[in-house]
């Protein structure tokens, strides 16, 4: 209870969505949010969400076995299946349409907070993977353990991790209790302990998937110098948060302002601040107003804060910096972020 409190989640008169995919994470948390509720200290509405991305010829047996735990236990059930598949990277476009599944949800039943199953090992996973792409500060922090559903425009502006998805959003929060302290061998332990069964997905032993292999290859052999790499790759995030905090703290608060928009961009980013931020603050400042602007980094790497930051502080690097799907212009001592529109063919 003492995490569901440092959270703010609601404990009476209040609806939550908890996403349930029917594996050992997810069924963990959705037995212990009820046994709080059994025992009176949640008076809440429990909406177990279940997406069937369908990749799998036997994937609706997950939905069965959700749905017979949600039936057992009076658990309220919502579920979807994925049709609408689209060209590029599926894990992305997957969790894309997870997420807007979830939303969805809890836009319709008025709910303020989406739960999901995330653990440490999901930190550490992330953490590893933004590091192998390239990412500053804001990707090595990893996961925040409270985040907004919020919409961008950019397909690929989406963090590893994080949801943000290309439709209108209402003021929800996406909430992960179990992030800072739990285990999948927590979780595990916690199924067989109170005799609950859980699905195994085939698609999680696949290392043709990034994350899988970093978590069935690259972990373990990291795992040999350190056995205890994923609490250390979970601290690195926290103190990355808490170093890249006052910049972010600093973009909101000080030039970097991107409230006002116009149709194919956002606020500009005054390039005398640049200046008299120096190296170091300077990397931040553009990374908070590209996150602002974009709606995240995703495939934002070290080599792209560093032109538009060149851009702005040397008089021999042009005009424009070339970001993907996106361009950065300096014009009249400001810079501007604009996405490319799609070429029509």
């Amino acid at each position: 209870m003492t995490e569901w409190r440092r959270l703010g989640l609601p404990f009476e008169d209040a609806a939550i969505v908890v996403a349930v995919s029917g594996g050992a994470d997810s069924m963990s948390l959705l037995l212990a949010i009820d046994d709080l509720r059994q025992r009176k200290k949640l008076d809440l509405r429990i909406v177990a969400a279940h997406f069937d991305h369908r990749l799998r010829h036997d994937s609706r047996t997950d939905l069965e076995f959700v749905s017979a735990f949600a039936s057992e236990r009076k658990i309220e059930l919502a579920h979807a299946e994925w049709h609408e598949r689209s060209a590029g990277n599926l894990e992305q476009n997957a969790r894309r349409a997870r997420y807007k599944f979830l939303l969805e949800t809890a836009e319709r039943l008025g709910a303020g907070h989406v739960l999901t199953a995330h653990t440490m090992n999901d930190q550490a996973e992330t953490v590893l993977m933004n590091l192998i792409r390239g990412s500053g500060p804001g990707g090595l922090a990893g996961i925040e353990a409270v985040s907004h559903l919020r919409p961008i425009e950019d397909r690929d502006a989406s963090p590893e991790g994080e949801p943000f998805l290309p439709f209108p959003s209402a003021d929800v929060l996406l909430v992960r209790p179990m992030l800072s302290w739990a285990m999948r061998k927590d979780t595990e332990g916690f199924c067989r302990q109170n005799s609950l069964d859980f699905c195994l997905d085939p698609m999680n032993e696949d290392i043709n998937f990034r994350r899988v292999w970093i978590r069935k290859v690259l972990i373990p052999m990291l795992a040999e110098l350190n056995p205890k790499i994923v609490e250390t790759l979970c601290q690195t995030a926290e103190l990355q948060r808490r170093a890249f905090a006052p910049a972010r703290e600093v973009g909101v608060k000080g030039s970097v302002n991107v409230a006002i928009k116009d149709d194919n961009g956002g606020g500009p980013l005054s390039v005398a601040r640049l200046r008299e931020a120096g190296p170091d603050a300077a990397n931040d400042l553009v990374r908070e107003w590209l996150r602002q602007n974009r709606g995240g980094l995703r495939g934002i790497g070290a080599k792209h804060i560093d032109a538009i930051v060149k851009l702005a502080t040397t008089r021999k690097s042009g005009r424009v910096a070339e970001l993907p799907g996106s361009t950065v212009t300096k014009t009249g001592g400001k810079l501007y972020w604009r996405q490319r529109k799609a070429e029509k063919g």
